[in-house]
């Protein structure tokens, strides 16, 4: 399966995007192995899985990979963010919510009992809990463990979302499973001329938004993918259940490539180097590989041209003022010195020397005479 790529023509520039016919290609490849991988396991084991329901279907989940060819280490884009997908990975209505807002929890829980608030989230909703009362109450690990399976999906309100790794741990960050989703629970900005106004801070005020719009901000959670990046060319989004249909693993695959590439990812399409689906234990099959290893020819060089161009500028350098790496200006590098001319050592009395060194000799000789006689 050759992975493949389209050039789409926008205006004066081009912008890459994968092709929907390879992405269904391994989609149904993919969900095939899973399925044949899954039944082999069951005919080999020799003991029942008593916790598995037999009308109950195996969700295996599915992963889309993506490598960069630099490092992404731009703090912006390392924020936790979501992606909204056309099939959703929290279709089950039983889908318990843990919502995790900023101070005070109350204010929001009564937005979340409120009349305007949809009922049918109200049910599912089972925990409203603001940072601080997170803080306190599940610092411990055995506190955090009980939260975690409590709970289906969690919701952190974008204000406080970067510190919540310190406080839930290796508990809820070890795995991307039940890693909080950004939600926005502030009152939306308001509007002058067409252009979004700052807020203004007042003390003892809320700023916190009207029900129906949290309510929308949490079906959007719901039905998006969770994207969390790390500063390395490595990133990983679930994207799809070994249940579903090849046209809707397709169709996820296809939206979170888009949006990855567009929103996050330096240089866009330019600095991506491979997109691949893959599930937790199968192979990953590509569905796009670029053509171009570097971002610019000038970062390959060859080995002649690389050893001219290090000698050129160590020339240039000589008696040179440079900046070191800290904007700092280096001394002045010394020029080369002239040889010095030979200075003439007046002669000495060297007689004596002379006669040390013919008498050493003499010594030698004998030494080797005796040496060789011992020998014979």
């Amino acid at each position: 399966m050759a992975p493949s790529k389209d050039v789409v023509a926008t205006g004066s520039s081009a912008m890459t995007s994968i092709n929907p016919d390879q992405t269904l290609k391994a989609s149904k490849a993919l969900l095939a192995h899973i399925k044949k991988t899954a039944k082999q396991k069951q005919e080999e084991s020799t003991k029942r899985n008593l916790l598995e329901e037999d009308d109950e279907p195996v969700e295996t989940p599915i992963w889309l990979t993506l490598t960069t060819k630099r490092h992404i280490a731009d703090k912006a884009r390392l924020q936790p963010g979501k992606i909204a997908l056309p099939h959703s990975l929290n279709t089950d209505e039983s889908t318990t919510i843990c919502l995790i807002t900023a101070e005070p929890q109350r204010t929001y829980k009564d937005i979340v009992a409120s009349e305007e608030f949809p009922a049918e989230l109200t049910k599912r909703i089972t925990r409203v809990i603001d940072f601080g009362k997170l803080k306190s109450k599940f610092g411990q690990y055995e506190a955090q463990r009980k939260l975690f399976a409590e709970h289906d999906v969690f919701l952190g309100d974008d204000r406080i979302i970067n510190r919540l790794p310190k406080v839930l741990g290796k508990t809820f960050f070890k795995t991307t499973q039940k890693r909080p989703i950004p939600v926005v629970l502030q009152a939306k900005a308001s509007k002058v001329d067409g252009k979004r106004v700052k807020r203004t801070k007042t003390e003892g005020t809320v700023n916190a938004g009207t029900p129906a719009d949290i309510a929308k901000e949490v079906q959007k959670a719901l039905g998006s993918a969770l994207v969390s990046l790390a500063p390395t060319t490595n990133t990983a989004v679930r994207v799809g259940f070994s249940n579903w249909t090849p046209e809707q693993v397709a169709a996820n695959v296809d939206a979170v490539a888009t949006a990855l590439v567009e929103k996050w990812v330096p240089q866009k399409w330019r600095n991506l180097k491979s997109i691949y689906i893959k599930g937790p234990e199968s192979t990953a099959l590509p569905i796009w590989l670029t053509d171009e290893l570097w971002l610019d020819d000038k970062d390959v060089i060859a080995e002649d041209e690389e050893a001219k161009a290090i000698k050129a500028a160590e020339k240039a350098n000589i008696g040179k003022k440079r900046k070191s790496l800290d904007s700092t200006e280096e001394t002045q590098s010394p020029a080369p010195k002239k040889k010095a001319k030979k200075q003439v050592v007046p002669q000495g009395d060297d007689d004596k020397l002379d006669k040390q060194i013919s008498d050493r000799k003499s010594r030698l000789r004998k030494q080797k005479v005796v040496a060789k006689k011992a020998m014979d």
